[in-house]
This record gives structure tokens, sequence and C-alpha cells, in this order.
């Protein structure tokens, strides 16, 4: 039930997210009630996501090198700071259209980098397939992008203290639920 779990989470979030881009004449359709019933689909993703993850029996596909997960912890710092950029106009929010699901690549992609379990690669390589696919749909529908033009250095230094800080209090979060992530 665990992996089904898993599977359906990953879908509603990803079908909820992708309905705009996908059928937006529906989409448009339904109005601001449209917004919140493909609000719900999503949360109730994240919900199927986290239980179906934790009730997946283990199955070890293969043994992550212990090394990786410093270049994970940097992969995530930077995911964080990414996603910080996505409301803090540094430069490199003007060089990378997508921030938040550059931050998300980042995120999946340092997880499958330390975790071989079967749950593991389905949630993680799913979220990273999902924001790949969003990019790609994202695009293709609208080409033009405005890049941002109050951009600044110091704005670069501030989303990575923002980012640190988050990455901090996850990392407290992991540590409370038992998966300390940093190597000894």
């Amino acid at each position: 039930m665990g992996y089904f779990l898993l599977i359906l989470g990953i879908g509603l979030f990803a079908g909820g997210h992708w309905v705009k881009r996908l059928a937006p004449d529906a989409r448009a359709a339904w109005g601001d009630k449209g917004k919140g019933i493909l609000s719900l689909i999503m949360v109730l993703g994240v919900v199927a996501m986290v239980i179906g993850y934790r009730n997946a029996g283990f199955v070890n596909v293969w043994v992550p090198p212990a090394f990786m997960t410093h270049i994970a912890n940097l992969l995530i710092l930077i995911g964080f700071w990414f996603f910080a950029l996505s409301n803090i106009n540094g430069t490199m929010a003007a060089r990378v259209r997508h921030k938040q699901l550059t931050g998300v690549k980042a995120w999946a992609v340092a997880h499958l980098l330390v975790n071989g379990d079967l749950a593991s690669i389905i949630l993680f390589g799913g979220m990273l397939a999902w924001a790949v696919v969003s990019v790609i749909l994202i695009n293709r529908a609208n080409r033009a992008w405005d890049r941002p033009t109050d951009v600044s250095v110091l704005k670069d230094a501030i989303a990575f203290g923002v980012g640190a800080v988050l990455y901090g209090v996850v990392a407290f979060v992991h540590t409370w639920l038992g998966y300390y992530p940093f190597p000894m």
C-alpha cells in the first residue's frame, strides 16, 4: 500500500500543477473555485507521498558511497538558495528562469545521491521528473521571459543567507526525525 500511495501522491501533485499547462481552457473555465480544488489535490498528493514513503517496504537497490553525503548537502544548500532567489532578485535570479524548479531539481538529485532504496528512488526521481517536465511545459507555453532588472550581488548574499537558514531548519527537522544529514 505504501508504494501505491507514494506513486498516487506524485501523480496528484504533478497533475495538479500541470492542469494549467496541459488543459488551460478547462482550467480557466473553473475560475477561482478551480484554484481551491487544485490546491486541495496537490496537498492530498503531498500527504499521500509522505504516508506512502513512510510505509513503503525497504527495498535496497544500491548502496551510496559515504562521500556522496557531502555533495548532497552542498546541492541541498544550493537548492534552498535558488528557492530564496525566486523572491529575492540577486544576479543569479536574472540568469536562471525557473529558480524554484531548479531548487527542486538540486534537492531531488541530492537525495538520489544518498538514498539507494526503492521508495527514495521513486519519490525523489518522481519529483525530479516533475520539475524537468514542468520546465519544458512552461517554456513551451511561454518562451518570453522578463528577466529581473533590479538585481545585485548583495541580494545574492541575502538570498544565500535565507537559504542557509532554511537549510539549517530542515537539517534540524531531519535530525529530530532521526535522519542525521551530516557525516561524522
